[in-house]
């Protein structure tokens, strides 16, 4: 089972890419939405105000079979910057990213065929800009009990190395953790068979 995604750690340095007095700009940065997405979109369009085009590719999502993604010509003739951008995300292999190329116009037109080549020497130079890394894919389970158990339960966490996200130790006992995908099933049944330990999944990370 795979159980691992690459993406970027930071926003890239800014790539300059250079074709027939046209200027080709490439940023990268990660994401895990559309509003992200979205927002830096708006501060490069500020920055880079007197631009012709804001072209850009997106993809989100930790496993191939979630994957969405979208891509945007921004007014190029179809399927001459976005897709090119986006061919660049998929030949990395990364996810949770968004790529924009702005581009200003030098007064010379590349035609179709010169303009897929700039777009895609762009986003790879800002990907070639930035730091890929590898992160696993992981599930969030919460623990529920009661003091008694704390032992139990916490020493199971340490034997299993197990990474804790957040703790409620008030009137019953809460505790969350992330654990690899993979060894999820596994880590799960080593609690429900704890008698008096409650464990489930939890669909929404935002806990």
């Amino acid at each position: 089972m795979k159980d691992t995604y690459k993406t970027i750690s930071r926003a890239s340095e800014e790539a300059l890419f250079k074709e027939k007095n046209s200027k080709f700009f490439g940023y990268a940065f990660p994401v895990t939405s559309e509003e992200e997405a979205k927002g830096h979109l708006e501060e490069l369009k500020k920055k880079h105000h007197q631009a012709r085009h804001w072209c850009y590719a997106w993809q989100i999502g930790k496993e191939s079979e979630n994957h969405h993604f979208r891509a945007n010509d921004d007014g190029e003739p179809s399927n001459s910057a976005g897709m090119p951008i986006y061919g660049q995300i998929q030949s990395f292999d990364v996810t949770d990213i968004l790529i924009v190329v702005v581009r200003y116009f030098g007064g010379v037109k590349l035609g179709v065929g010169g303009l897929i080549q700039a777009y895609k020497a762009a986003a790879q130079l800002a990907l070639e800009n930035s730091r890929i890394i590898e992160r696993t894919v992981d599930k969030v389970f919460e623990i529920k009990f009661d003091y008694p158990e704390m032992n139990v339960v916490m020493r199971l966490i340490k034997e299993n190395n197990l990474n804790i996200i957040k703790q409620d130790l008030s009137l019953d006992c809460k505790i969350y953790l992330s654990v690899r995908k993979s060894e999820a099933e596994e880590i799960f049944d080593k609690f429900d068979s704890v008698y008096k330990v409650e464990i489930k999944e939890k669909e929404n990370l935002n806990i």
